[in-house]
């Protein structure tokens, strides 16, 4: 079903997923630019059943088989548990779903998934749709969107640690976390650490020690430790810092996703030594991808302080 497919019948995409606010659907719509120029054939199929203001037309959407307004007023639901509904009953009605996608062969597909965190933490509805576009030759990564300013907060950090771990065991899909928004993460603060320290999520007690100093968190030490002793002793969870206003932050975030669907070991695309590298460096290329940002968010730091010493 994909430019990218093998022998015709595979299909490539993402699932983008995260919390609300993460900005899932603005990342949809600069994927599909970006790769749009590099000569995919990029639809974006919108899943998300209360997503009612989508900036631009998509290629498929939920709307057409239910909807999140109807649900509740039929229903007498409220939002969590209409989604919920919306979930199952997608689930139910998958015949629909894949009727739909069969007009899109050829195609590159983003899937942009509601901001419900239940549904990709411990609810089976979503993760057995995914399993079924798998079985339909689907290849897809799963992109998880985190909003960057977690960062400025210790503890609401690992929170995100936490939630990003249990994602990746639930839904089951290669995975690709991505630090969102980081053109507007200085908004919120300075980082207690280099921003490295975040998205390769490098010793975590340090962070329980930085908490520690907050006499509220000092109470919860313990706890924060163990939190801290499950994510480590996982050793899964690292992060792709992204500005979808920066061509090579997009990039980045594009050859790990490649790499995690497996689409960069294709042969419809011309792969570069570069590319091959990137496959196999692992960890370092991970590094590579945060340094232009932490370069950045230094400069204007710098700049920040020159400021202030200008007005002294």
């Amino acid at each position: 079903m994909s430019e990218g497919s093998r022998g015709g019948s595979l299909a490539f995409g993402q699932v983008v997923i995260g919390p609300p606010g993460s900005g899932k659907t603005t990342y949809c719509q600069a994927m599909r630019e970006f790769l749009g120029r590099l000569g995919r054939s990029v639809a974006v199929v919108n899943l998300d059943p209360a997503n009612e203001a989508l900036p631009c037309p998509c290629a498929l959407d939920i709307a057409e088989l239910v909807t999140l307004p109807d649900v509740m007023a039929s229903l007498g639901l409220g939002p969590n548990g209409g989604l919920i509904y919306c979930m199952e009953y997608l689930e139910a009605n998958a015949d629909w779903l894949r009727e739909r996608l069969r007009a899109l062969r050829g195609h590159y597909v983003l899937f942009d998934c509601p901001g419900q965190v239940e549904l990709y933490t411990h609810h089976e509805s979503l993760k057995n749709v995914f399993a079924q576009l798998a079985k339909w030759n689907f290849r897809l990564a799963a992109v998880h969107l985190v909003d960057s300013h977690y960062c400025t907060d210790p503890g609401k950090f690992i929170s995100v640690l936490c939630t990003s771990l249990s994602t990746m065991l639930h839904v089951e899909l290669p995975h690709v976390n991505v630090l969102s928004k980081m053109d507007l993460i200085e908004q919120y603060g300075k980082l207690a650490f280099n921003l490295d320290y975040y998205t390769e999520v490098l010793d975590l007690s340090y962070l329980v020690d930085h908490l520690a100093s907050d006499p509220f968190f000092r109470n919860f030490r313990r706890l924060n430790e163990k939190l801290v002793e499950v994510i480590e002793d996982y050793s899964l969870v690292s992060f792709v810092p992204l500005n979808v206003q920066d061509k090579q932050s997009m990039r980045q975030v594009m050859q790990a996703v490649d790499k995690a669907n497996g689409y960069s070991f294709g042969d419809q695309e011309h792969q570069s030594l570069e590319a091959l590298m990137s496959a196999a460096v692992g960890a370092d290329f991970h590094f590579s991808s945060t340094l232009a940002v932490q370069e950045r968010y230094v400069q204007s730091q710098d700049k920040a302080v020159e400021e202030e010493v200008m007005d002294l």
